[in-house]
């Protein structure tokens, strides 16, 4: 693929190429939209999660949104992709393309769905937004703040609606959970432990990383995959199969902070949510974890991080095989121990959640729901269906992109300070760590051209 700038006029270039096919008029356009008014969307990146997530939250579960593009830089997965929901739709209104900046330059998208390597998200979510296109954007967030906060400002410029693909503020667990801790049920909060896999954990994990940690021969780059445009903004580097499958872009630090972000993203959008604090996060960090070497991998594994609010209240990150003996101390009413998961210390007592369960001291409360005149959180019944809900009407989804931001910042701040080796102090107003400028480096990250903010 030629290295093509990504600049005004091939955006101008691509959208008259698009015009000049028979259009579909965007729903955006049509002014206030009614509840059967048709949704255009466009996949970017449509292999392993992004395939089975637009596919399960989108083209099999909603009728009013229809998939018109599926972009990846795999030409196998994108043209799967697009013959499947073409099947599925009775008709050819999924096109396969190989150049996002094509898909933005479409008139007749309303959004998109991010679903790439976690390298991809923010760039593509900030120039989706610069199009003024809605964004789903799979998490975690990015691999840099300053990205994320040149996102934050394009999304508000250009008034576009962002949707956090985490799902668990969609799950009924999750969803009771967080309103028995906000209306007080457990008295007020004195500590939150959160946790997750990381990738040498049971269940696969560990099996997976002696199978992959090791192939670091170069390889040919394999037909019909655009190798320029997956590595895009980080440093090039030679072709490996595992490099471009799932557990490369999981595990290398050029394209992931690891599962202490891609797991982690979970619990602690459940502790920011359950404490209400959207708008903030902890100020103190301070961590150890484990950094694999001599292989492929080289993100944070088996960390211990303590974080601290500024009222006191303290965060305890985990991945799971630290938390493993913590939550099991926590009662014989606690079901095996699970991977992940989030657990809020109360006064008057806890409640602990993951994926299928919520279990709580008092045991009532494992039962438990709030009454009509408390106050509720705000409910979908998707995360997939309350993004389209959105688009129609204009309103915030249940995740925007400050919650996105903020607690993706907890995993940013948790890997820094594993790498620095020291303690944190971090500004959630001015979004700046103290007296430490060699940490303060990390913040950002270089883009290679000519893949741009």
């Amino acid at each position: 693929m030629s290295r093509k700038v990504l600049s005004r006029r091939h955006f101008l270039r691509s959208a008259a190429a698009v015009l000049a096919a028979p259009a579909i008029v965007p729903a955006r356009v049509l002014g206030p939209l009614a509840p059967g008014n048709r949704i255009n969307l466009a996949a970017i990146g449509v292999g392993g999660r992004g395939g089975s997530n637009v596919w399960q939250d989108f083209v099999d579960t909603q009728e009013d949104v229809r998939i018109v593009a599926a972009c990846d830089c795999f030409a196998e997965r994108r043209e799967a992709f697009a013959a499947r929901a073409n099947a599925r739709y009775g008709g050819n209104f999924c096109k396969p393309m190989a150049d996002w900046r094509e898909v933005l330059a479409r008139p007749d998208v309303d959004g998109v769905i991010i679903s790439t390597p976690d390298h991809w998200h923010v760039p593509l979510a900030f120039h989706a937004a610069r199009a003024k296109k809605d964004m789903y954007v799979e998490k975690p967030l990015g691999v840099a703040l300053a990205w994320a906060w040149k996102l934050r400002r394009a999304v508000a410029a250009n008034n576009v609606i962002f949707q956090y693909g985490t799902q668990q503020r969609s799950s009924k667990e999750f969803i009771r959970a967080v309103e028995l801790v906000r209306n007080g049920y457990i008295g007020k909060i004195k500590s939150i432990d959160a946790w997750c896999a990381d990738m040498k954990s049971s269940g696969g994990y560990a099996e997976s990383f002696e199978a992959y940690f090791h192939d670091t021969t170069p390889a040919p780059v394999p037909p019909g995959l655009d190798y320029e445009t997956w590595i895009g903004p980080a440093p090039m580097k030679p072709y490996t199969k595992t490099r471009c499958m799932e557990w490369g872009s999981y595990h290398i630090y050029d394209y992931a902070l690891g599962f202490i972000a891609g797991w982690g993203a979970h619990p602690l959008d459940i502790a920011q949510w359950g404490l209400d604090r959207d708008d903030t996060g902890p100020v103190e960090y301070k961590g150890t974890g484990e950094i694999p070497s001599g292989g492929l991998f080289d993100t944070v594994a088996n960390w211990d991080v303590r974080a601290r609010y500024a009222d006191g209240l303290t965060l305890h990150f985990m991945s799971d095989r630290v938390a493993k003996d913590i939550v099991g101390a926590m009662g014989a009413h606690v079901r095996p121990f699970m991977d992940h998961g989030t657990t809020f210390w109360g006064e008057d007592g806890w409640i602990s959640v993951s994926r299928g369960a919520l279990y709580a001291s008092p045991r009532s409360l494992q039962t438990a729901r709030i009454r009509d005149d408390e106050k509720p959180v705000v409910r979908g019944a998707s995360q997939g269906r309350n993004f389209v809900e959105s688009i129609k009407s204009r309103k915030p989804t249940v995740n925007p992109l400050e919650s996105a931001i903020r607690s993706d910042t907890i995993s940013h701040l948790s890997d820094i300070a594993i790498r620095s080796g020291r303690a944190l102090r971090w500004d959630p107003a001015t979004e700046t760590i103290s007296g430490d400028p060699e940490a303060s480096l990390r913040l950002d990250r270089p883009m290679r051209n000519p893949w741009t903010m």
